[in-house]
């Protein structure tokens, strides 16, 4: 006797693409989320033009702000590219959590505020939470429960950096369609356009770092925002890094970033993210084919992002932004594949 065909544990954006999947594969869904929607995280909130188009086929839409492309600076040098494929978009992450919430109860998606206990599964079925169904797709992200309880968790690779995101909200217009990356001493920040009057500073480096310390060590960007009210508190994520031994244990599905993460540096995790939801759907009943999609669709983002990162936490790190002017049909061809 189950509860339903799938569980979903974690109802973050991946857990409710996840959920709306499987109701349109005609499956019974329900979505263990403890917090009430929107959840907010510490995110850069910019939807590449692939992500929006995959957010969209979700049934959601979420208001936001135009983005036309991508711009390293560092030091008063600059490396832009406008999308090819048309525009992004820069959305609160609260507001596309509720857009794609709602997308998900119209699907007929179950959403209980409760938190998953132990996995314990056998032959015919998983139960967490109280609950019992035939498969658990664990979307509970970078600290992913579910991932530790299973044993897929993997062992932090040695000489490799500890990196953690930080985010807060300023009260100013943007002052661009283009997403803003800026490379400081010893952090990026991401500053993306989400309203007419907001914009929000993601900041990307080592542990420890003080978010207006570091805000001050890019000079362009504090000018900017000089005299601007923040929005709300700074957000804090990480460390970033997760490696797993697989994705699948038995009837689980690991997916998103509790499946494995890189960095946020490219900006592609949610897109990724939205891609392996629909291919655990896909391949419930076929674990072995869940992990050969799941290496195809996160291999362009491992390997961009992993060598990108490489170079940042480098002494190669002051040539990153200079390389990108240098080069701009390199540069124009890596944001393109990161956009699609």
């Amino acid at each position: 006797m189950t509860d339903a065909d799938v569980l979903v544990v974690g109802g973050g954006p991946v857990g409710l693409a996840a959920a709306i999947e499987a109701r349109r594969a005609g499956l019974d869904v329900v979505v263990l989320e403890p917090r009430s929607a929107p959840v907010d995280k510490a995110c850069g909130e910019g939807l590449m033009p692939g992500t929006l188009a995959a957010v969209r086929r979700l049934g959601a839409d979420p208001e936001g702000w135009p983005l036309a492309g991508i711009s390293y600076r560092q030091d008063g040098r600059t490396a832009d590219h406008r999308f090819v494929s048309g525009p992004g978009r820069g959305v609160r992450r609260t507001r596309l959590h509720a857009a794609l919430h709602a997308a998900a109860l119209d699907a007929g998606a179950t959403v209980l505020a409760r938190r998953a206990d132990a996995v314990d599964q056998d032959a015919g079925g998983v139960t967490a939470g109280g609950l019992r169904a035939r498969w658990l797709l664990a979307c509970d992200g970078l600290h992913s429960r579910v991932r530790r309880d299973v044993g897929l968790d993997a062992p932090p690779r040695p000489g490799r950096g500890r990196r953690f995101g930080m985010r807060r909200h300023y009260c100013a217009a943007p002052w661009s369609d283009l997403v803003e990356v800026h490379w400081g001493p010893r952090v990026e920040a991401y500053v993306t356009p989400v309203a007419p009057d907001l914009v929000g500073v993601a900041l990307l480096g080592p542990p420890g770092a003080d978010f207006d310390a570091e805000l001050a060590t890019l000079p362009e960007l504090a000018t900017r925002l000089a005299g601007a009210a923040p929005d709300g508190p700074v957000r804090g994520a990480g460390p970033l890094r997760r490696v797993t031994t697989a994705r699948t244990a038995g009837r689980v599905r690991l997916v998103g970033d509790a499946s494995g993460y890189v960095d946020a540096l490219t900006g592609e995790g949610l897109r990724v993210g939205l891609a392996q939801a629909r291919a655990a759907v896909v391949h419930l009943d076929d674990a072995r084919a869940y992990e050969r999609a799941w290496t195809h669709l996160t291999r362009d983002y491992r390997l961009l992002t992993g060598g990108l990162v490489a170079a940042a936490t480098s002494p190669l790190r002051r040539a990153v932004v200079p390389a990108a002017a240098r080069l701009p049909r390199v540069y124009g061809a890596v944001v393109e594949r990161l956009a699609r």
